[in-house]
């Protein structure tokens, strides 16, 4: 399910100080990343058997290479999944979400939008 209008779609920013940003935040940089884009993952547990949430934040170069570390990242809306073990995470908006899960990822994701809009490029 997209998290819409929490303000960090469109922001543009350094690779090097959107990753310590995100760690200091507890969002992980995936190991899946290539030249042009980049995956940060929140996990969230759950009380239910087998089920664990993750608010994940992309973007993608608009300039630079991720692989060097000197890539400009735009980042776009955040998303947030549940994985059904050991099948994978679902992203889709038929799934249920329960509120009090919606309402910690959006904060979660705002106040990322405040520390990245510091670090903003023109």
């Amino acid at each position: 399910m997209k998290l819409e209008g929490t303000g960090i779609e469109g922001l543009v920013v350094d690779l090097q100080p959107l990753t310590q940003i995100m760690e200091n935040n507890g969002f992980i940089l995936g190991g899946s990343w290539d030249y042009e884009r980049v995956t940060y993952d929140y996990k969230v547990s759950a009380p239910e058997k087998n089920i664990t949430y993750y608010i994940r934040i992309q973007g993608y170069a608009v300039e630079g290479d991720v692989d060097r570390g000197n890539a400009v990242i735009q980042l776009v809306t955040p998303i947030l999944g549940k994985h059904y073990y050991p099948h994978g995470v679902e992203y889709g908006e038929q799934e249920d979400f329960p509120a009090n899960l919606m309402e910690r990822a959006t904060n979660a994701v705002e106040k990322l939008k405040d520390a990245v809009a510091q670090y903003q490029n023109s």
